[in-house]
């Protein structure tokens, strides 16, 4: 299978990269191993020195990382100045903050005395060398996010990226290596996904992070697991966005329908399935239909672009094939629905709210990646949550209400990693990520995220 950059606005391969060979693949684990051997052993001040020296390279060069995010995928290029943005001050943040998330944790005085010691502590210490297997869909957040904490608590990296997004790829560890990491400490591989299973198994692999379908997920947390090595998976969403009627709802239907477009609706926290309470059903779908309808489809460089193409060709007919399920099964098309006359050469698709959905119609149950919306009728707070809970994942969800007994109702009852009230899921460097169900284990971000990767060593003195 080719790795290649394929422009998305227009279908036209741009370039084309040889895939690795197992010499090539064999050097850079070597390297790996080696860099960890001495990274490991550094201090605090070093790593966020470099880190934070990373962050201001990445704010020097956010134009041309901007436009070559949109070049490889299609985000909008304003959004992808923000993702730029966003990596480099998650890069400060875990400079920052890293000698404090893992500090030595010493347990109470009475419980060290019970054990028979003089002294006790937890250390964190570095795994090892960490493959991050991540997506084209936030080509450099996905990436950071893995790669600031892993490195800040001793680790090293490989990176096997997605194969529409090379140039992305290559440009990640250009980054690094110009901070002036040593050699090893962060690297790419460009090796197709037949490939990965090889370097999960070696045995200079400690550990695997993987960002992307349930599919890949399955594939690489089965390998992690033959091989007794710890695996993070954060995997597809189909979150839910409640609105009951207390709901400002103005702001919910302009978070609503920023919520279902972000990245040209190709997100895992994007709201999906709409959830609206009959007393204010009929408004909300109404403006939501025609705030939808009224967005800017176009070429994702245009600065008045709100929505762009599909990342592929393959995503653009999925979308298809659902809402053509949906709509043959009953379904009604409030707007959208459809391809946008005069873009024919790239893969585009208009955006679409779906109302009368039922449990028979495929959009019900699987994950719409793309900018297609369903809403639903319901009647109560408890219809709603069960509505919501009725999916195979559960990434995050969203709940608009100002009635503090059902906030309480629903961080008690919504089976998800993440419960936003009064906006819409997004994500900081400062708080866990994550989800349950197909959704994946493990938390990215904050001091959870950070200590994913660490051997969590208890270290007893006797007395």
């Amino acid at each position: 299978m080719p790795i290649a950059t394929v422009n998305p606005a227009t279908g036209r391969t741009v370039e084309t990269f040889e895939p690795f060979d197992d010499d090539a693949v064999e050097l850079r684990l070597s390297r790996a191993a080696a860099a960890f051997a001495h990274w490991r052993t550094t201090g605090f001040e070093e790593r966020s020195a470099l880190l934070r020296r990373a962050a201001d390279l990445l704010d020097e060069r956010q134009e041309e990382t901007a436009r070559t995010m949109t070049l490889e995928m299609g985000k909008p290029i304003g959004a992808a100045r923000a993702e730029a943005a966003k990596c480099a001050k998650a890069m400060r943040w875990y400079a920052d903050r890293a000698p404090g998330l893992l500090a030595d944790e010493h347990p109470d005085a009475a419980d060290v005395a019970d054990s028979g010691g003089s002294e006790v502590y937890v250390r964190y210490r570095p795994l090892g060398v960490v493959l991050a297997v991540m997506p084209w869909n936030f080509p450099y957040w996905q990436v950071i996010r893995f790669a600031a904490p892993a490195l800040m608590a001793g680790n090293v990296g490989l990176l096997k990226h997605a194969s529409n997004v090379p140039r992305t790829a290559l440009a990640l560890e250009r980054l690094f290596v110009d901070a002036g990491y040593p050699e090893g400490c962060f690297q790419t591989l460009l090796v197709n996904a037949a490939g990965v299973e090889r370097v999960v198994r070696d045995e200079r692999v400690a550990a695997v992070t993987l960002t992307g379908s349930e599919g890949a997920g399955r594939s690489v947390a089965a390998a992690a697991g033959d091989e007794v090595k710890k695996s993070v998976l954060e995997l597809g969403g189909s979150d839910p966005f409640l609105v009951l009627p207390s709901a400002d709802l103005p702001a919910a239907v302009e978070r609503a329908v920023v919520a279902r477009v972000q990245n040209n609706g190709q997100s895992c926290i994007a709201a999906k399935r709409f959830i609206v309470h009959a007393e204010v059903y009929d408004a909300f779908t109404a403006a939501f239909a025609e705030r939808m309808g009224a967005l800017v489809v176009g070429d994702p460089m245009d600065e008045a672009t709100d929505v762009g193409p599909l990342a592929s060709r393959q995503g653009c007919s999925d979308i298809e094939e659902l809402v053509r399920d949906a709509v043959g099964l009953g379904a009604r098309v409030e707007c959208g629905g459809d391809r946008p006359e005069g873009l024919d050469g790239g893969w585009y698709y208009r955006p679409t709210v779906l109302t009368g959905v039922t449990p028979a119609m495929r959009i019900h149950r699987e994950e719409a990646f793309g900018p297609v919306a369903t809403v639903y009728r319901v009647e109560s707070l408890q219809e709603a949550i069960d509505l919501a809970n009725d999916s195979p994942f559960g990434l995050s969800s969203n709940v608009w209400t100002t009635d503090p007994a059902e906030r309480e109702q629903c961080v008690r009852d919504l089976q998800a990693g993440g419960v936003f009230f009064n906006g819409m899921t997004a994500s900081h460097p400062a708080f866990p990520f994550g989800g349950v169900k197909r959704s994946g284990y493990g938390r990215e971000l904050s001091g959870h995220g950070i200590r994913e990767f660490c051997n969590i060593t208890t270290v007893w003195v006797g007395a």
